[in-house]
């Protein structure tokens, strides 16, 4: 079971929008140092809070938590003796070998804890609005100028998405902020005139064509939407496609070995 301290750093992380994994200790097979309910925290850098074996296990452990928060899926690891020369994936769970020295085996169940990915939203607007009522339920964290302390938002490259619907107010400004920061989706609500009038006036302040490729206007998804609550489906429906296309999207890699040091290669 995960103790107090352990559940407190876990809060603090969630709190700053750090990813990380909680890994248990389902099974174990002696001889081993951890016992089943044992619990680590696995941060995005490899850092290992808590106890779930020795240097091996660490090592397996750290690799297949840094894959588990690529792919934002949990995973059950099992490090047998005896087992496969390469890990053998399969749906939910991959089986690595322990070489150490002790010989023991252990089930370690691996569960990513992402913070929801941030969609910057500028505007007054009906369908403002509707992308916050609408966002929390496809996983996403709309974030409204209104929501932060200076009233100006700053998008980094940390940011899924920026939605723009200030009907003309600070919009060049903000979608050139979002376009240079690196944002994944920048959009424009407006129509496709005023959609194109926006774009030259980025083009005369000096903004790249190359940047200006990346400027969605009319944001989202061309679905016939009529009302806000259709608009705003339609855009996130279009945020939720760069979300999921882009594997590059993945904010950690998993490490590569470092030399002489495979799958479970230390002496525990």
């Amino acid at each position: 079971m995960i103790g107090d301290a352990l559940t407190r750093r876990a809060e603090e992380l969630a709190a700053a929008r750090s990813p990380f994994v909680v890994a248990t200790v389902v099974r174990v097979q002696r001889p081993a140092s951890v016992e089943p309910g044992n619990v680590g925290l696995v941060q995005a850098d490899g850092t290992i809070e808590g106890f779930i074996g020795g240097h091996c296990a660490q090592h397996s452990v750290r690799l297949h938590a840094l894959e588990a928060m690529e792919s934002e899926r949990p995973v059950l690891l099992r490090i047998v003796p005896n087992g496969p020369a390469e890990p053998i994936r399969e749906e939910g769970s991959v089986t690595v070998t322990n070489t150490c020295l002790s010989g023991g085996g252990l089930e370690v169940f691996l569960e990513p804890v992402l913070p929801a990915p941030r969609v910057l939203v500028a505007g007054d607007s009906p369908i403002v609005a509707a992308l916050r009522q609408l966002g929390p339920g496809v996983g996403l964290d709309i974030v409204a100028a209104q929501e932060i302390a200076d009233g100006v938002l700053a998008p980094t490259g940390a940011d899924l998405g920026l939605v723009v619907a200030a009907h003309g107010a600070d919009e060049v400004a903000t979608l050139r902020a979002g376009l240079e920061a690196g944002v994944r989706y920048v959009g424009l609500v407006a129509s496709p005139r005023r959609g194109a009038t926006v774009v030259e006036e980025l083009r005369a302040e000096g903004v790249g064509e190359e940047l200006l490729a990346g400027l969605d206007t009319p944001a989202g998804l061309d679905i016939g939407a009529r009302t806000p609550a259709e608009v705003a489906l339609s855009i996130l429906a279009r945020i939720v496609e760069v979300r999921r296309a882009d594997s590059a999207a993945a904010t950690v890699s998993a490490p590569e070995p470092a030399a002489g040091q495979a799958e479970g290669c230390c002496h525990e």
